[in-house]
């Protein structure tokens, strides 16, 4: 059993790695730790080589799950042309098409099929830009909802746009219909015109708010913003400010690295630099939360939660086993950023998933069978890093990663310590604030 010592502002702390469990220690044994975490772990009555909330985790694979979450990727193709766009700028190298009604009914039933033994699912739609496929987007979900009442599944929907086209009635039918709206805006303008550009070499941010605006202003969809980070993106605290300002549920950032323009992808050199910056957004995340405001950063509360229900997976996110996505010609493949992949492809939306393929995919990747990941102390809270950036580039950020990591451990600490009533219920402790 591994444990990783740890020191906030309250005091030491230990991780006990597999299980994800904070024990609070003192300085006697925080230093115990350090050199024999076998003796510390008899100390605190754990059993070296035992689980003490477990089970751990297995090196082997876990059972193949049914999928629960398919997206159709609706347009392979998209009106901007952002410089560090994985999908070659929104031309999917030159092979930019659109899914058929045909192709998405097929995948739609085989995910209400496959979502049955669960009874929820989850049905996304993506790009490209998916609203320069709009009929299809609205004709999909329409007939899906009434598809899922029919089979007693409890399906719910998202949409990730870069909101430059939506419209009056597409928020209107994404509220009515509850989708999870993720909205790709970089900044400001100053920051957003830099990188996300139209194919004529337009600025697409007035655009964008004009979207967003629209988006917010309906209840019941919920509205998030996700930001992707580059290095000339600069200092972050008040990209946070500004995206936050524009009242949106939640807003977290993305490093880019896999580009096809190199000078926007991070390096090695540039992620002590990007720590800075991140850990600035959560000082000032903690420090919001300690007076009960709301400050939806979603990269310091998604951390701090995950880290309070003590999760530990063996991978970093559900690619290839409860999740897929379906390319426009029915391909099915393990993640929606890798359509074309042949390392994704698992299968088609004709003969299914195809299991052998999943498996091998998810033996292959699993943490324990990664290097440096499987003596790494934070390898189950990060469960490897993301598939296709790991494969494209390999792990330049590790030590970014971890930490991180660290930073929220000890704000979980301090968090949990002083306001604990966050963590049991996060909405009703702003509420409390709101109505003091």
């Amino acid at each position: 059993m591994e444990v990783f010592p740890f020191e906030s502002a309250i005091g030491h702390h230990l991780l006990v790695v597999d299980g994800s469990r904070i024990y609070d220690i003192d300085e006697t044994t925080f230093a115990a730790a350090q050199s024999k975490p076998d003796a510390t772990l008899v100390s605190l009555g754990l059993a070296p080589g035992e689980p003490r909330h477990g089970p751990y985790i297995s090196p082997e694979p876990p059972d193949l799950p049914s999928l629960n979450a398919l997206s159709l990727n609706v347009a392979q193709s998209c009106n901007l042309a952002c410089g560090y766009c994985y999908a070659d700028q929104g031309r999917f190298g030159a092979r930019a098409r659109t899914m058929d009604w045909v192709t998405a009914r097929k995948a739609v039933d085989l995910l209400l099929d496959q979502a049955q033994t669960s009874g929820r699912a989850v049905l996304g739609f993506m790009g490209g830009e998916p609203l320069l496929n709009r009929p299809l987007v609205r004709k999909v979900t329409q007939w899906a909802a009434d598809a899922a009442v029919k089979r007693g599944v409890r399906l719910s929907f998202s949409l990730t746009t870069n909101a430059t086209l939506v419209s009056e009635e597409d928020a209107a039918f994404f509220a009515e219909h509850h989708f999870t709206v993720a909205v790709s805006l970089d900044g400001p303008a100053v920051v957003n015109e830099r990188q996300r550009p139209d194919h004529t070499g337009r600025d697409s941010t007035a655009r964008a708010l004009a979207g967003i605006e629209r988006l917010l202003a309906r209840d019941g969809a919920h509205v998030s913003i996700r930001a992707t980070v580059t290095p000339y993106t600069g200092r972050l605290l008040p990209v946070l400010e500004y995206l936050l300002s524009l009242g949106s549920a939640e807003v977290g950032f993305a490093p880019v690295l896999v580009s096809p323009d190199p000078s926007l992808r991070f390096e090695s050199s540039d992620f002590d630099v990007l720590l800075d910056y991140m850990i600035e957004c959560g000082e000032a995340a903690k420090a919001a939360l300690t007076q009960r405001r709301n400050y939806p950063f979603s990269n310091f509360e998604t951390g701090l939660h995950e880290i309070a229900r003590g999760s530990h997976r063996p991978y970093s996110c559900s690619a290839a086993a409860g999740y897929a996505s379906v390319s426009a010609d029915g391909s099915l493949v393990g993640c929606h950023r890798s359509v074309g992949d042949p390392a994704f492809a698992i299968g088609d939306i004709h003969g299914g998933p195809d299991d052998g393929r999943r498996r091998a995919f998810l033996r292959e990747r699993h943490v324990l069978t990664q290097e440096p990941c499987r003596t790494c102390w934070a390898r189950f809270l990060c469960g490897g890093g993301c598939h296709h950036e790991v494969l494209a580039r390999g792990r330049l950020g590790c030590d970014f990663i971890r930490g991180w990591l660290r930073f929220l451990l000890a704000s979980y600490a301090e968090i949990s310590e002083r306001h604990p009533d966050y963590f049991a219920d996060p909405s009703r402790f702003f509420e409390h604030h709101v109505g003091e």
